[in-house]
């Protein structure tokens, strides 16, 4: 019998967070008679097993790239009526998915987007990029309405999805910033994106990623794709000029801005002007970048 809900996890070699996460999500699973699937961007099929234990679907998708995960997810749901993204590297909170759930039967939305809370490793400590604020993350009202979210925690409304005929761009795949691509798309087509906060995943940070190259080389990313995202979103020659435009100018200021409040940071020994100026400019710089054209492939290793 096919579900109503499809929950997919996209993976790449996180066989460790993989297992944490199934161990947590299938409870979830259960009190919604959801579908769980994992779906492996690696052709070797690392996470078969992984999935094999905790009882739960297993495809692989040897397309690179985070496009092609997700379009293969909507394919996988079939006649599903919902599908829900999340991280393999999240851990959801207790009734979480319960939560997402009854927002969207309540409201109709084409999209619900829950709340995503930052986890660092134990002991871990680092003024910098604590006062940069780099792993902070926009919180919106309960029932705003968003115009786009991230996939780390949304449930789509298939039914609007496949009237709109949206779907994942593949330019996208390896850059990132193909959900925002996708749900902006989805705004402009008419669908409407609720926040439920109360659906709570906690985003559990790689140590990896605790340095500072690590974070400004993020928000150079960031600044590249929300060009990016704003200039596909135009439907003419005109729209898209104005958009790079806006992106050149805006970066420019941003970049300038935050590169003097850098200095004055490392001067004055502040840490949070130190690392907000450099945030401001990397992202600045990656907006000037990203309005000629230029890309950054952050996900290139898949």
């Amino acid at each position: 019998m096919e579900r109503e809900i499809v929950v997919a996890i996209p993976t790449f070699h996180r066989e460790g967070s993989l297992s944490r996460l199934l161990g947590e999500i299938v409870p979830h699973a259960t009190a919604t008679n959801a579908r769980v699937l994992v779906i492996d961007n690696d052709p070797a099929g690392s996470a078969r097993e992984v999935a094999a234990r905790a009882g739960v679907d297993h495809v692989i998708e040897p397309g690179r790239g985070l496009a092609a995960v997700r379009n293969r997810a909507l394919d996988e749901a079939g006649g599903a009526r919902a599908l829900v993204f999340i991280d393999d590297d999240e851990l959801p909170a207790p009734d979480w998915l319960p939560t997402l759930v009854a927002r969207w039967r309540e409201t109709g939305a084409a999209a619900v987007s829950g709340r995503v809370e930052t986890r660092f490793p134990d002991g871990w400590h680092d003024p910098w990029i604590e006062e940069g604020g780099f792993f902070r993350r926009v919180r919106f009202a309960d029932g705003a309405l968003q115009h786009s979210a991230p996939t780390n925690n949304l449930l789509l409304d298939l039914d609007a999805v496949r009237r709109r005929g949206v779907r994942f761009d593949a330019a996208f795949g390896l850059s990132g910033g193909e959900d925002i691509h996708f749900t902006k798309r989805l705004v402009a087509a008419g669908e409407e994106i609720v926040s439920c906060p109360d659906a709570l995943v906690y985003d559990v940070v790689d140590p990896a990623r605790l340095t500072r190259g690590w974070v400004l080389r993020r928000a150079y990313r960031v600044g590249i794709s929300t060009v990016h995202t704003d200039v596909a979103a135009k439907t003419h020659a005109r729209g898209r000029l104005a958009a790079r435009v806006r992106g050149l100018v805006g970066g420019g200021a941003r970049a300038a801005v935050g590169g003097c409040r850098w200095f004055f940071g490392i001067l004055t020994r502040s840490p949070r002007h130190d690392a907000r100026g450099a945030r401001a400019a990397w992202r600045g710089l990656g907006m000037m970048v990203g309005s000629v054209g230029g890309s950054y492939q952050e996900y290139s290793r898949r």
